[in-house]
């Protein structure tokens, strides 16, 4: 399935996406935002001005299926008054439409004053003056002609192609996001964000025997430009597949793909039982986002996403208890907005944060939680842990994920190594299906390529694998994981939440991890 992009906004032309609005007059809007804001009584107040461009070209095999490009430009304002928030937004980019737009978030936020309810307690946070933060990328995906990717991802459809594929489609997604904060606290933050997905997925159809499979590339989405789709600087991590670091070569993924397409056809179905699960890290990525980054979440804990998204069981007396044991001692768990090549990078969140990295799990043990400024004291912070995202100017900012990834082991191992030891076990790369219940405990997970692993060597390839457990259970049947050098990232590129929803794009990294007497279920359907 091919993901969805925010909305496109309006149609824009390529080269516009090129040319950026100068930083001094972001901030004299800014400030006549700011200076209304306190005139009218605002004890704090922020301004996020954003310029936010999509791009999408998708493709199915011979011909151009899509192509959108879209802006979308305007500014949000977030105030404090009375104790409470209030927000506004606005397209009208002068100094007038600022104005007008920060003395109704004022009123917005007097008239929830009069509903009651604990004034906001906002962690302190130094200004930052005048300062700029910008994905490293190479290369400006935006800079590459619309005709060149097109090429690309022709070219590949035509190799799945004559390799037997019966269907394929493709895809390239490009954002950018051009930010700019201030506030009362003395912050003025430029930001220039990228963020970029290509992807195909192929299906091979066996008519005689009535069955078709259908698989997905191997890229991931990442915080990069271009440059990611540079094929002689592909970062390879060889084994019974190949998968890709931070660099990757479509053409050589999706002519492998073609060939794994036709083995799993032919794959043998699973036998359910329990075993030992090796999984790489293009699968665990998705186990780690629902069953460790979702219920980690602060607001979730405290019940502000019941009605929508569900709770959490990491309520805050586990934490508290300073004992929990949500998995082993090979657990080890950050949140992090800085690691290079993820979507979730950013120098500073939507609050005006310096990013940074914390623990989350230590040692297996609960340590913390995900907050931002006006959840911190809840948990004792002094500090926000800069994890507050708005998907545009118009959403009010709130928390959301930020990377959040299973560490490397400190033993030098690796894959093979790991499999070596496994007697009964299965291999698993690539996500698929999963699901997981309200308070994110019991789950089921799918994924895309399963190999049966038969006293310490891989024997083939199998189908209709999933695996069942519940999130304490299975982060403490981890016994291995491997070192730095298997670490990888893997994400999602539209991470829904809150009400109205908005979308994000999260990263989560890990090396290939073990573990230990995992249910496995076979989810092939029988007919009759």
């Amino acid at each position: 399935m091919l993901p969805g992009l925010p909305s496109l906004g309006n149609p824009v032309d390529q080269a516009a996406a090129l040319e950026y609005v100068d930083v001094k007059i972001k901030k004299e809007l800014a400030d006549a935002a700011l200076n209304t804001a306190k005139a009218k009584g605002a004890s704090y107040a922020d301004v996020r001005i954003g310029r936010y461009f999509n791009q999408a070209i998708i493709t199915r095999e011979n011909r151009v299926q899509n192509i959108g490009s879209g802006e979308s430009y305007g500014v949000g304002i977030r105030v404090i008054a009375n104790g409470c928030w209030g927000f506004a937004a606005t397209n009208l980019m002068t100094k007038e439409g600022m104005a007008a737009t920060a003395a109704k978030a004022v009123a917005v936020a007097k008239a929830n004053a009069k509903i009651g309810g604990k004034p906001v307690e906002l962690a302190p946070q130094k200004g930052y003056g005048e300062v700029s933060w910008k994905t490293p990328i190479e290369k400006n995906a935006f800079e590459v002609p619309i005709k060149e990717k097109v090429d690309l991802l022709l070219n590949a459809n035509g190799i799945a192609t004559a390799a037997g594929a019966s269907f394929v489609n493709s895809s390239i997604f490009a954002i950018n996001e051009q930010k700019y904060f201030a506030s009362t606290d003395g912050s003025y933050i430029d930001q220039d964000i990228h963020r970029i997905y290509p992807n195909f997925t192929i299906s091979k159809v066996d008519r005689e025997l009535g069955v078709f499979e259908t698989i997905r590339g191997s890229s991931s989405p990442k915080g990069l430009g271009y440059e990611y789709l540079t094929p002689s600087d592909a970062e390879k991590v060889t084994g019974v597949v190949t998968r890709y670091k931070n660099r990757y070569d479509l053409l050589e993924d999706i002519k492998q793909m073609s060939r794994v397409a036709s083995e799993k056809v032919m794959a043998k179905s699973v036998e359910p039982g329990k075993y030992d699960l090796v999984l790489d890290p293009s699968h665990l990525w998705l186990t780690i986002h629902e069953s460790v980054g979702h219920p980690t979440e602060l607001d979730r804990v405290l019940g502000y996403e019941a009605n929508f998204a569900g709770t959490s069981f990491l309520t805050l007396d586990k934490w508290k208890s300073k004992n929990f044991h949500f998995g082993s001692e090979h657990v080890n768990i950050v949140g992090d907005k800085l690691q290079y090549g993820s979507l979730g990078a950013v120098g500073y969140d939507d609050e005006g944060v310096k990013c940074g990295k914390w623990d989350i799990i230590k040692d297996g043990v609960l340590v913390n939680y995900q907050a931002i400024r006006d959840q911190a004291h809840i948990i004792g912070l002094n500090a926000s842990q800069g994890c507050c995202y708005a998907q545009s100017w118009s959403d009010v900012q709130f928390q959301r994920m930020p990377n959040v990834s299973l560490q490397p082991g400190k033993t030098p191992l690796s894959v093979d190594e790991m499999i070596k030891n496994v007697k009964k076990g299965i291999y698993i790369i690539g996500d698929g299906s999963f699901s997981i219940d309200q308070q994110r405990y019991n789950f089921q997970f799918g994924g895309q390529m399963f190999y049966e692993i038969k006293d310490g060597k891989i024997v083939g390839m199998l189908n209709d694998v999933a695996y069942q457990a519940n999130t304490q259970e299975f982060w403490n049947s981890c016994v291995a994981v491997c070192d730095e050098k298997d670490y990888r990232l893997g994400g999602s590129f539209n991470d829904g939440k809150g009400q109205p929803s908005q979308s994000s794009a999260v990263s989560h990294g890990s090396s290939t991890a073990r573990f230990n007497g995992v249910n496995v279920i076979n989810t092939k359907r029988k007919i009759g």
